[in-house]
C-alpha cells in the first residue's frame, strides 16, 4: 500500500473490531443497511459495547470467501457507527451504519471470535485551488446528465450531490452512488489526496456516461427497426404519390406482368400450370411487406425456372459415341456394350425411358470417370452427386415450404443447374447412404429410380410431379451387400471386376501417365517409362483391383524427374525396372508363399476383399486339451461356421485320413487367420481350413504353390463361391501356380482373358477327397 508520510507522520492510532464485508465498500458519510449473517461478524456484534458502537468495515478481495483471512482482507476501510441493529427471525441480523472517516489498518491484533485490529486514522489531504473548484462543478454537470439516463439514480440523488459543496464529501457521496466496482471504488477509498480523489471518480464518471450514452442509443436504434416497417410503408405511400404527380408512377402489378409472360412460355403440363397460375395469383393479392410475400416469389421463380420440357439432343451415332467411350477408358467391356445398346433402340423408338444403371466395382476401377464418359458420348449435361454420409430424406424429397430457408431437394437442384430435363446424374457411392431420426434417404431414392414411377416425382417442395424418366441415373457402389435390395432391384447392376496386369499397364500407358506429365508439366521426351518399369510399379509397390495407386505411384516419379530437371542434373530421363526403387523406395509387396508353408497345418486360400482379391493364410496348431476349437484373427460368424463344419467332417472320417480317432480328446485345436486387424467373413475359406487342419494332424505339408477356394459341407463336398477374377488375378500377384476351385465355378473362368491365365493351372474339384489329393505333398 502507499503511505503519504506527511499524513502518516505523528498521527495517533486506535484499537477497532473490524468487520469484513463482501461486494461492498463503505465511504464516510454514506449511511447504509448491511445485512449480517457470517458468525464472526454476529460475534462482533455480540461482544460490542452499548456505549462503543463504531465498528471497521474493511472489503475483503474475493466476494466468493465465505471465511477471509487476514490477507484476504484490504488495508483500508472506513469507521462506521452503527445507528440502528434488528434481529431476524432467522438469527441473522440488519444493521444501518453511517461512515465516519477512513483509516488504514496496521496490524491485525485478534482474529477469533472476531477481527480486531489497530488502525491508524487518515485525514483529508487538501488545499484549495481554482482546480478543485473546476473539478468540484465538472463533477456536478456529469452527475446530472448520469442521473438523466440511469434508472438506478432519482432526482433525490441529484439534489444530495448539488447541495454538497465539499470537495472530499462530494468525491465520496458521488463513488458511494454509482455503481462502479469493489475494486474501483477500493482505489477511491484508499487516496487521501482530495485532487487526485476528485480526478480519480471524473474518470470514472466520464467512462460511466459513455456506457450509459452507447446503450441508450442501441436502445433508440432497435426502437427505430420496430417502428421502421411503419416507415417505410408511409414513405412508399409518398413515393407513389410523388410519381403520380411526375406521371412516372409504375403500378407493382408490372412485376406480377412480368412473372405472368414468363408463365405463358413455359411449356409445363395443366397441373403445373394451374398451381402456378394460382400463386401467382394469390402473390399479386398480397402486399410486398408481408412476410409470407419472399416465400411466395421464390416458389414462383422455382416453377418458371425448371427445364419442364428443355432437353438436350442425344448424340445417336453409335459408332462415334464407342470412339468416345474407348478413347477413354481401357477395357470394361460390359458397359460399354449396354451404353451403345441403349443408343441403338434409341434410334429405333424416341421417346425410351433412361435407364437405370449400378455399377459395382472396388475403388479405383474408372466407375464415376466412366459416368462422365457416358455423358459425353451421349452428348448430355452430366452432374455428380456424391450420395456418401448423407442421412436426411430431405436432402432427396426436399424440405415443405413451411420451413424457414427451406430448398428442394437435390435431384430436382440439380437439373434446375443443369437447365435440361434429360441429364445424365451420377449418384455415387449409393452403397454408403446412412439413416437416422431425419429418415431414411434409400426409401426417398426408390420413387427416383423407379422406371415405372419416377415419370411422377413429387418433390416436398414443388408439391408438383417433375418427369424423372428422361433422365439417365447412374448409380456407383463398392460393394453390393450395403444396398437395400429395394433399391437394388430397380437398377441394373453391371459389375466392373478389378483390372489384370496386362490392362493396368496399357491404362498406364494409354492413360495415366500422359495425364501425370501433363499435371506436372513435362511431356513424353522428357520423361519416358519402359513396359517393364510399369510392370514392377504394379508387382511390387501396388496390390490393389483399380488403378488409383498406381497413379499416385507414377505421379511420384514424374516428380522426382521434374526436380531433377529444375536443378539441371538430367534434361530427360527413361524410367527402367532399375530405376523404379531410386524413386519409390524399396519394394513395398512380395511372395511370402513358399516361406509361409514350410510347415504342417498352414494352407494358402483366396479371398476377395472390397479393393480386389488377396491371398489368405490360415494357420492351425494343436496342444494338449479336451478338444476345444479355438478361432482367432476377427472372424466373421459364417467363417466361423466353416472351421467348425470343416473340424466336424474332419473328426468323422479320422479313420479314412489315417488320423488318431480320440484326437479331439486329447489336443485343443486352434485355428488362426493372420492380419488379426481386418474382418473377414464368408464361407469360401471352408477348404483351405480343413487343409490346414488334415496337415496339421497328419504332419504332411501342403504344396507351396497352390491356393484354393471352396465352400464346404459337412459331407464334404465342395460348392461355389463368387469373386473367382479377383482371386484368380490374386493368386497371380502374389506367384501363385495352381489353384484349386469348386467344379461348379468352371464356367466363370471364361471372364478372365486367356492370356492372363496361360500360365496357370486349375484343378476343379467335387469333394475333400480330391482336395487333398491335390494339395498334400507327397
Amino acid at each position: 500500500m502507499n503511505k503519504n508520510p506527511e499524513i502518516f507522520d505523528n498521527e495517533y492510532k486506535e484499537k477497532l473490531p473490524i468487520m469484513p464485508l463482501r461486494n461492498t465498500v463503505v465511504f464516510p458519510h454514506q449511511v447504509i443497511p448491511l445485512a449480517v449473517g457470517r458468525q464472526k461478524s454476529l460475534n462482533l456484534l455480540k461482544y460490542l459495547d452499548e456505549e462503543n458502537r463504531i465498528i471497521g468495515l474493511v472489503s475483503q478481495k474475493d466476494g466468493s470467501v465465505e471465511e477471509p483471512k487476514v490477507e484476504e482482507l484490504y488495508d483500508w476501510g472506513t469507521a462506521s457507527m452503527i445507528l440502528k441493529k434488528f434481529k431476524m427471525p432467522d438469527g441473522s441480523e440488519q444493521l444501518i451504519v453511517q461512515g465516519m472517516y477512513r483509516f488504514r489498518v496496521e496490524k491485525i491484533v485478534k482474529t477469533d471470535p472476531n477481527f480486531e485490529a489497530v488502525v491508524i486514522p487518515v485525514q483529508d489531504d487538501i488545499t484549495p485551488t481554482v482546480e478543485i473548484e473546476a473539478l468540484v462543478n465538472n463533477l456536478k454537470m456529469l452527475f446530472q446528465k448520469i442521473v438523466d439516463l440511469s434508472p438506478y439514480l432519482t432526482s433525490e440523488h441529484r439534489v444530495m450531490v448539488l447541495n454538497t459543496e465539499d470537495p472530499s464529501k462530494l468525491a465520496d457521496i458521488i463513488a458511494s452512488q454509482i455503481n462502479f466496482s469493489v475494486i474501483e471504488k477500493q482505489e477511491i477509498l484508499e487516496i487521501p489526496e482530495v485532487r487526485k480523489r476528485l480526478e480519480k471518480v471524473h474518470y470514472l464518471l466520464n467512462k460511466e456516461l459513455q456506457v450509459l450514452e452507447l446503450g441508450s442509443k442501441i436502445q433508440n436504434e432497435v426502437q427505430g427497426e420496430l417502428n421502421k416497417t411503419q416507415r417505410h410503408y408511409y414513405l412508399r405511400e409518398q413515393l407513389k404519390a410523388i410519381k403520380k404527380e411526375l406521371g412516372e408512377y409504375e403500378d407493382e402489378s408490372t412485376e406480377i406482368e412480368d412473372l405472368r409472360e414468363k408463365l405463358s412460355q413455359q411449356k409445363m403440363s395443366k397441373e403445373v400450370h394451374a398451381v402456378a397460375e394460382k400463386e401467382l395469383n394469390r402473390l399479386a393479392r398480397m402486399s410486398p411487406m408481408a412476410s409470407e410475400y419472399t416465400v411466395s416469389r421464390t416458389y414462383i421463380d422455382w416453377l418458371l425456372e425448371m427445364p419442364w420440357n428443355k432437353k438436350t439432343r442425344d448424340r445417336l451415332d453409335v459408332g462415334k459415341a464407342e470412339e468416345i467411350l474407348e478413347e477413354d477408358h481401357y477395357g470394361l467391356e460390359k458397359v460399354k456394350k449396354r451404353i451403345l445398346e441403349y443408343l441403338a433402340i434409341r434410334q429405333l423408338k424416341s421417346d425410351m425411358k433412361g435407364p437405370i444403371l449400378c455399377f459395382v466395382g472396388p475403388p479405383g476401377v474408372g466407375k464415376t470417370s466412366l459416368g462422365r464418359s457416358i455423358a459425353r458420348a451421349l452428348g448430355r449435361k452430366f452432374s455428380r452427386m456424391s450420395l456418401g454420409g448423407v442421412r436426411d430424406e430431405a436432402e432427396i424429397r426436399g424440405h415443405r415450404r413451411t420451413y424457414v430457408g427451406a430448398l428442394p431437394g437435390r435431384i430436382i437442384q440439380e437439373i434446375k443447374k443443369l437447365g435440361s430435363s434429360n441429364p445424365l446424374i451420377m449418384l455415387d457411392e449409393i452403397d454408403k447412404l446412412g439413416m437416422d431420426f431425419r429418415g431414411d434417404p434409400s426409401s426417398a431414392l426408390l420413387e427416383v429410380l423407379d422406371p415405372e414411377q419416377n415419370f411422377s416425382f413429387t418433390d416436398h417442395y414443388l408439391e408438383v410431379p417433375f418427369d424423372l424418366s428422361k433422365v439417365m441415373f447412374i448409380a456407383t457402389a463398392n460393394m453390393h451387400d450395403p444396398i437395400p435390395p429395394a433399391l437394388k432391384d430397380r437398377m441394373e447392376v453391371i459389375e466392373i471386376n478389378g483390372y489384370t496386369e496386362e490392362e493396368k499397364i496399357k491404362i498406364a500407358e494409354k492413360y495415366l501417365i500422359p495425364k501425370q506429365l501433363k499435371a506436372h508439366g513435362l511431356n513424353k521426351q522428357m520423361v519416358d517409362f519402359t513396359p517393364k518399369a510399369i510392370h514392377k510399379i504394379i508387382s511390387e509397390y501396388t496390390r490393389e483391383a483399380g488403378v488409383r495407386n498406381l497413379e499416385r505411384e507414377i505421379a511420384s516419379i514424374i516428380r522426382g524427374v521434374a526436380k531433377e530437371i529444375v536443378e539441371k542434373k538430367v534434361e530427360s530421363r527413361r524410367i527402367t525396372a532399375n530405376l523404379v526403387s531410386r524413386y519409390l523406395g524399396a519394394e513395398r509387396f512380395y511372395s511370402e508363399v513358399a516361406e509361409r508353408t514350410k510347415r504342417p497345418g498352414v494352407a494358402t486360400g483366396l479371398a476377395w476383399t472390397p479393393v480386389g482379391g488377396d491371398i489368405l493364410f490360415i494357420e492351425a496348431s494343436k496342444m494338449k486339451g479336451k478338444g476345444n476349437l479355438n478361432l482367432t484373427g476377427k472372424l466373421g460368424d459364417v467363417m466361423k461356421e466353416s472351421a467348425s463344419a470343416a473340424m466336424s467332417y474332419l473328426r468323422a472320417n479320422s479313420e479314412k485320413y489315417h488320423i488318431e480317432p480320440d484326437f479331439h480328446e486329447k489336443y485343443d485345436v486352434h485355428i488362426h487367420v493372420p492380419a488379426g486387424a481386418i474382418p473377414k467373413d464368408g464361407p469360401s475359406a471352408g477348404i483351405t481350413m480343413f487343409t490346414a487342419l488334415y496337415s496339421l494332424l497328419t504332419g504332411k505339408c501342403v504344396k507351396n504353390d497352390l491356393a484354393m477356394t471352396g465352400e464346404i459341407t459337412l459331407r464334404g463336398m465342395v460348392l461355389p463361391i463368387g469373386g473367382i477374377k479377383e482371386k484368380v488375378l490374386a493368386a497371380k500377384r502374389a506367384g501363385i501356380h495352381t489353384i484349386i476351385l469348386p467344379e461348379k465355378n468352371r464356367k466363370d473362368l471364361e471372364e478372365i482373358p486367356k492370356n492372363n491365365i496361360k500360365d496357370l493351372e486349375f484343378h476343379f474339384v467335387k469333394d475333400m477327397d480330391e482336395v487333398i489329393k491335390l494339395a498334400i505333398a507327397s
